[in-house]
């Protein structure tokens, strides 16, 4: 029987578990689509804001998921890039207690799943919140009607870090 750091036996929810879930971005279907712009969000922030409510990693991978077409082409085929191989696809990857990874990685994936669905420009909402995220991270934006101001983003105006891992 496993102890855990107090002397007790372990409950079940304190093993974690790791998933990995992987989806397809539909390229093929929509090639003038920016996916992994309406992913990524002003700076990042749109990925940060999923990780951070899910407590799930995302990883845009495969061709296409490095925004310059000449680095990816020398990456190509070197070690730890073997996914520039593969169509552009999201990995949601989950490190969680076992009571709760499926709950996170199933909500990880709705909300990737939003932001995949393509939309005509003029009624994307989601572009609209992201260009007037970044209007206000580059400090230039003027609310058209009054109500409460301030930062869409939950993080702070500097900015969240992600850290770097060796994938």
């Amino acid at each position: 029987m496993t102890m855990d750091w107090q002397g007790a036996p372990a409950s079940p929810s304190s093993y974690t578990v790791k998933r990995i879930l992987r989806l397809e971005i539909p390229v093929d279907t929509y090639p003038n689509f920016n996916f992994v712009g309406r992913l990524l969000g002003p700076r990042g922030n749109s990925l940060k804001r999923v990780e951070a409510t899910t407590g799930c990693r995302v990883y845009i991978r495969g061709k296409g998921s490095i925004k310059d077409p000449d680095k990816e082409e020398k990456l190509r085929g070197r070690p730890g890039y073997e996914h520039l191989n593969e169509p552009l696809h999201i990995l949601i990857e989950a490190d969680l207690p076992a009571n709760v990874v499926d709950i996170r990685l199933r909500q990880a994936q709705e909300i990737i799943e939003e932001l995949l669905k393509p939309v005509d420009e003029s009624q994307d909402y989601i572009k609209r919140q992201q260009l007037r995220e970044l209007a206000m991270l580059n400090s230039n934006f003027r609310e058209e009607s009054p109500g409460p101001s301030g930062s869409v983003s939950p993080f702070n105006s500097s900015g969240m870090k992600r850290a770097k891992t060796g994938r």
